[in-house]
């Protein structure tokens, strides 16, 4: 997508030449994280009035002198922002279809999850998306789960940790459950419908769970994972619960470059088209009224200060982060969205300093814009 390419109305129009100047302290922001490690690389898609305004890589694939560097079509593993480009635009897909009922309790779509507790029979597809089911955020499934059908069978029946509705709590588990929920109402797996139904009709080229070996030297590594895998994570989803799932779940497992994000993210600002309905967006972008103090909207997360988006995001905007150093901003309001991917879980998760660098650079990105 060079500068000035001719675009049509539903895609955006790449206007990023004068991008160094326009967005110098942004850029500044990572360049300085860079240098104090908090992720070697990264990439930047600015979106703002339609128009591309940004496009950009950073850094290196590793903190290593001879490693390669990271360039604006570089590929990166987007760890939960594949809970926004894929599992939650399925159940967009699914509930304007008329196929997804989004009060259903789940146990009616996969009696299997009812087990002996009755309270989880309370629990419906809203509250799987709204992470309000009252089970857990994260259980490490992968130590004791040999393929994808024990580590569906393990999060199927984990105990709940709240009566569902009571409280809002982030849930991988949540989203390993509703992956597979939609998967069999649509009697497809989840990374065959959404290349179908999102990455294909968006033009999102390079965007795939489980890419091909021949993409691997385009893809920084995440992890040199000692503990459960035993090598360097490069091409391969980097969460193991995934990767047991053998790559493709609810929860993580697309990789993408910043431009095919942005592509989506444009998708979005443009009331979903061509692949949804502005309603449909509307309503699963909208912070839900319960729990009381929850910041999630349906699959998405909303601002909610202080917030990772920073401070100048509207109360309309939704988004998402990624565990490997990954987010997603849109905010219909300002007519503008962020991608940010980093893989700042190299080599050993240590770093955290994300959580600093994400809010400062989204403040510096709306400062520059006019």
């Amino acid at each position: 997508m060079p500068p000035n390419a001719h675009s049509s109305p539903l895609l955006p129009q790449a206007d990023y030449s004068g991008q160094d100047e326009r967005f110098a302290r942004a850029f500044g922001v990572l360049q300085q994280a860079i240098e104090n490690r908090a992720f070697p690389g990264c990439a930047v898609a600015i979106l703002h009035r339609g128009r591309l305004a940004a496009l950009k890589g950073l850094g290196h694939f590793t903190y290593e002198p001879n490693s390669p560097a990271v360039q604006a079509d570089t590929i990166f593993d987007l760890a939960s922002v594949s809970k926004v480009v894929a599992t939650t635009p399925m159940a967009m897909l699914l509930y304007e279809r008329g196929q997804l009922d989004l009060e259903a309790p789940v146990t009616s779509l996969l009696p299997e999850f009812a087990g002996d507790d009755p309270r989880r029979d309370q629990i419906t597809v809203r509250m799987l998306l709204a992470h309000s089911s009252g089970l857990p955020a994260y259980e490490r499934l992968f130590e004791r789960a040999r393929s994808r059908e024990d580590l569906l069978h393990a999060a199927l029946a984990i105990p709940l940790t709240a009566d569902p509705g009571t409280r809002a709590e982030y849930s991988d588990i949540g989203f390993i459950i509703l992956g597979e929920l939609l998967s069999r109402l649509s009697d497809e797996p989840l990374d065959r419908f959404g290349q179908r139904e999102v990455f294909g009709p968006l033009g999102m080229a390079r965007t795939c769970f489980c890419p091909p070996p021949t993409w691997r030297a385009q893809i920084p590594p995440t992890v040199d994972d000692r503990a459960f895998r035993h090598c360097v994570v490069q091409g391969e989803v980097h969460d193991e619960n995934a990767s047991v799932m053998s790559g493709v779940s609810g929860h993580a497992g697309v990789f993408s470059p910043a431009a095919d994000v942005a592509l989506f993210a444009h998708a979005m600002l443009n009331g979903g088209r061509p692949i949804l309905r502005p309603e449909t967006v509307a309503l699963f972008a909208r912070r839900q009224p319960s729990p009381p103090g929850t910041s999630c909207a349906l699959g998405w997360d909303t601002p909610s200060q202080p917030s990772q988006s920073g401070r100048y995001l509207s109360q309309s905007a939704f988004g998402h982060l990624g565990y490997t150093g990954t987010s997603l901003w849109i905010d219909p309001e300002l007519h503008l969205a962020i991608t940010l991917l980093t893989n700042r879980t190299w080599p050993d998760h240590s770093s955290r300093a994300i959580k600093q660098v994400r809010p400062a650079f989204h403040d510096a990105v709306v400062e520059a814009l006019p």
